[in-house]
């Protein structure tokens, strides 16, 4: 295989499909050197041009998925008042939302390494925008439909945000991708900050929180027809391969084994799972938690009737798209300027944003009860440190598994990650919240104190999660390069006594 010379949008001189070899005797997934006749050519040629749209729509859908997660979140206040549930019934919104996610991620993941991801994705944009749009007429006697609908959300989520990014490392490959990446990621932050703001202002303007739910579909329905009209369906490993290798047919077990073989693969999916487990509680409880801090010292009264007071989604939506912003952009550039030279640089990266935020959220949990300024500055360095880790989590990714799993590979990690993160995180935090509160059931003070100490569980997560990146330093190179000759036909040397330290 010729040696890649371009890092932006790849164009291929022969045309190509990684998607089958013709041999039925070959197994899909894993790639071989055959004859260029072996090639199927169905690839069209992509242009720069049409890539950066690509791009651009992409980003703009994920801007709306994550608008949307946390929306709930925004006018959580008002959907306890409306329906009159408790903190652990409020944390099963996000909770059956992210386990409907997670279950449907691996299916998504074995049909995007062997069908249409565009269809699949115009498809899940279909399901979300329907049942979005549904739970918005939920009325207060049927709770349960509510529930039932954000879990069903999470099927249209799943098949957007597993296969997504497989296309974009489709469309380009080395720093280019790297860049194209973080563009994508940035919109996690954004998107999840303006889902608090938007939702939060939608219910103060029209004194109605279901109206917040209403628009993110609206939306969406240009999504979708960006989606089916400026998004194309690149061959698997287009920006890498040019026509030189040739894919064989494996089974979805054969490709589960491999990614368990990988091991910056495994330890950097378990950080990624700490992660969640941190962003998904504060995202889903800072806005109450800080709400019940300004009810303890005397600065808003108690909550009686929906909608309530909507000024720390306004605040901690905006703190989230900022640090967001920023997290990205220096994570990435910190990347591009080490990589080079450090081969291990961007899991080191990661472990130290985890690392070093958690000290900084334990600090704003504890000023909370006499510093609201005081805590919303911790947050803003929290989140930044966590912020610097999601363009290079994704890039590690596509560098360390081949093309053609990389969808299973999105997959897998986003179950594990929801299972054991935030598909959980929301509830238990509830939970023990609620079993807290019966203490002292009629204390305002103490339905403050029950939230924060619930919530004091999410910077030792962290700590955990920042020990996993450094477990994934040790492998990254090594992993890199197996990666790298497979892409190649050549069969990596397997070491599996040593890990490498370089």
């Amino acid at each position: 295989m010729e040696k890649e010379t371009s890092n932006g949008p790849t164009q291929p001189k022969e045309k190509l499909s990684l998607s089958s070899c013709m041999s039925a005797s070959y197994r899909y997934g894993s790639i071989s050197s055959e004859p260029e006749d072996n090639i199927l050519s169905s690839a069209e040629t992509i242009s720069p041009k049409r890539a950066y749209i690509a791009v651009a729509v992409l980003c703009y859908v994920n801007l709306l998925n994550y608008m949307d997660r946390y929306t709930i979140a925004g006018v959580l206040p008002s959907i306890q008042q409306y329906f009159l549930i408790s903190d652990s019934t409020s944390g099963l919104l996000q909770t059956v939302f992210i386990c409907s996610f997670m279950l449907l991620a691996p299916v998504f993941g074995y049909l995007g390494d062997r069908y249409n991801r565009k269809l699949i994705m115009v498809f899940g944009m279909i399901a979300w925008i329907a049942t979005t749009l549904s739970s918005s007429f939920v009325t207060e006697a049927y709770f349960w439909v509510l529930v039932l609908l954000r879990a069903l959300v999470g099927t249209g989520e799943a098949s957007y945000v597993t296969i997504a990014p497989t296309i974009i490392g489709d469309l380009f490959t080395g720093t280019k991708r790297t860049l194209m990446i973080s563009f994508f990621y940035i919109f996690i932050p954004v998107g999840s900050g303006l889902g608090y703001i938007v939702a939060a202002r939608i219910a103060s303007v029209t004194g109605d929180w279901r109206w917040a739910l209403r628009l993110n579909p609206i939306l969406g329905g240009l999504g979708l027809v960006l989606l089916v009209f400026l998004i194309p369906n690149p061959p698997r490993g287009a920006s890498e391969n040019q026509g030189a290798t040739c894919i064989e047919r494996t089974t979805y077990w054969e490709d589960v084994k491999y990614l368990l073989r990988n091991r910056s693969f495994v330890w950097s999916s378990l950080g990624v799972t700490a992660m969640a487990f941190v962003t998904g509680a504060l995202a889903f409880w800072t806005p109450t938690f800080l709400s019940r801090a300004r009810v303890l010292q005397g600065l808003t009264p108690a909550c009686s009737k929906e909608p309530c007071d909507p000024s720390d989604s306004y605040i901690f939506g905006g703190i989230t798209v900022g640090t967001g912003i920023v997290g990205v952009v220096i994570g990435t550039s910190i990347s591009r300027k080490l990589r080079n030279s450090v081969a291990n640089a961007d899991p080191l990266i990661c472990a130290v944003g985890m690392l070093s935020s958690s000290p900084c959220l334990f600090i704003a949990i504890i000023l909370a009860a006499s510093s609201i300024p005081g805590t919303y500055a911790c947050i803003g360095i929290g989140e930044t440190l966590l912020s610097l880790n999601w363009a290079i989590l994704a890039d590690i990714l596509l560098y360390v598994v081949i093309p053609t799993r990389r969808a299973t590979a999105e997959a897998l990690q986003i179950m594990v990650c929801h299972l054991l993160g935030d598909a959980g995180s929301p509830y238990l935090l509830g939970a023990i919240s609620d079993a807290l509160s019966k203490v002292k059931p009629d204390s305002p003070d103490w339905r403050f104190r029950s939230l924060e100490y619930s919530v004091l569980l999410c910077p030792f997560i962290g700590v955990l999660g920042g020990l996993f990146f450094l477990m994934t330093a040790l492998y990254i190179k090594a992993d890199r390069k197996a990666a790298e000759m497979l892409m190649k036909g050549e069969t990596p040397v397997q070491d599996e006594s040593t890990a490498d330290s370089a």
